[in-house]
């Protein structure tokens, strides 16, 4: 018996899984750190902008699977954060003499009021914590179908608010005038963050539990296990990752409109999360790095490209056609995604042993 207890592996202390959770998530971060450097350092100016877009895209999919890969429960709400961050900072953000231009009849005297880029983003954090608190609750008490309904309500709710109330959000046209304040370093160390701090939450007794639920509900709850608490956690955390990612995007673009946070971004960023696994936060890094490079080639094939001398035509809509065969094909052949089932140190750690 005593030859059994020497051979237990001692259990982790909360410190320990903490510190093991950072130096993975800094391991998948890796990839995106240096993609970001060779960048700097070797490519063009318009390389940097298709790097900065697609670092945003990926912060936006990983907030994606905090919820949904350790829910199980499909979410298209989340760009809907992304806009609200984004406006936040914008009306906040923007100088008063542009915000007479674009908003002067806004509410609560804010066409008055510019406060500094990161005094804003603080504030907008918060807007879309408060908003995420109120509306987690109703979300984290429904699963299955429904709750993945009420995510779509709320994003054309969100919408709908962005297009109709015009005085604060100027409707269908572009809300100008934002301080460009990011760049690329700045974007990767936001995207190294978002990453470490899903992984932390993954591999968290929250994140382990709430994925639990997902896989057995009656045996999690026959556990004393609180699905609503951690589906409610996960959606908070979830949603303030992509209003991190909105006030990142209009700092970058300085520009944003309604419709940048709509349908199309929605099935960007889910076909991202499915192509690289749901299950890990390196499928998320993985499939909005892949598809992000796989878009751009595309989009030049749809202006028509001169390939051997043959001029092909234009080929409109090949990228929407593309995320759609995404979404099907993984679905259907590879729904673990190209990744799998383990983070990208869970796979370096198997292959030293099999070693």
């Amino acid at each position: 018996m005593s030859s059994d207890l020497d051979n237990k592996r001692p259990v982790a202390t909360t410190s320990q899984k903490v510190l093991r959770s950072t130096l993975g998530g800094l391991l998948t971060a890796l990839p995106v750190i240096v993609i970001g450097l060779l960048i700097i350092l070797l490519a063009p100016k318009y390389y940097m902008h298709l790097t900065m877009a697609a670092f945003l895209n990926l912060i936006i999919v990983v907030g994606l699977q905090t919820f949904m890969g350790n829910s199980n429960v499909t979410h298209f709400g989340h760009t809907s954060f992304v806009g609200i961050g984004a406006y936040a900072v914008a009306i906040l953000a923007t100088p008063v003499a542009m915000k007479h231009m674009s908003i002067p009849d806004a509410p609560f005297g804010l066409a008055d009021i510019a406060i500094h880029p990161a005094a804003a983003a603080v504030v907008a954090l918060v807007i879309v914590a408060i908003i995420a608190v109120l509306s987690g609750r109703i979300i984290a008490n429904i699963s299955g179908v429904a709750a993945s309904i009420i995510s779509l309500a709320f994003l054309i709710i969100t919408h709908a608010v962005f297009i109709n109330w015009t005085d604060l959000f100027k409707g269908n046209q572009a809300f100008f005038g934002v301080p460009t304040v990011i760049d690329l370093p700045w974007l990767m160390v936001f995207a190294s963050l978002a990453i470490v701090v899903a992984r932390i939450f993954k591999d968290s007794d929250w994140g382990l539990q709430l994925r639990a639920t997902a896989q057995s509900p009656q045996a999690a709850a026959a556990l004393g296990i609180d699905s609503v608490a951690l589906r409610f956690r996960a959606w908070v955390l979830s949603a303030i990752i992509c209003g991190l990612a909105g006030i990142l995007y209009a700092y970058f673009v300085g520009t944003i409109s309604p419709k940048l946070f709509y349908f199309q971004m929605v099935f960007m960023t889910l076909a991202m999360l499915i192509l690289g696994g749901m299950a890990t936060v390196t499928g998320a890094v993985a499939g909005a790095i892949i598809l992000s490079v796989g878009l751009e080639i595309i989009r030049s094939l749809e202006s028509g490209v001169v390939i051997a001398g043959i001029q092909l035509p234009q080929l409109l809509g090949l990228s929407g056609i593309a995320l759609g065969l995404v979404i099907v094909l993984c679905m259907a052949f590879r729904p673990d995604g190209v990744v799998g089932r383990y983070e990208l140190d869970e796979y370096l750690v198997r292959m030293l042993r099999r070693n």
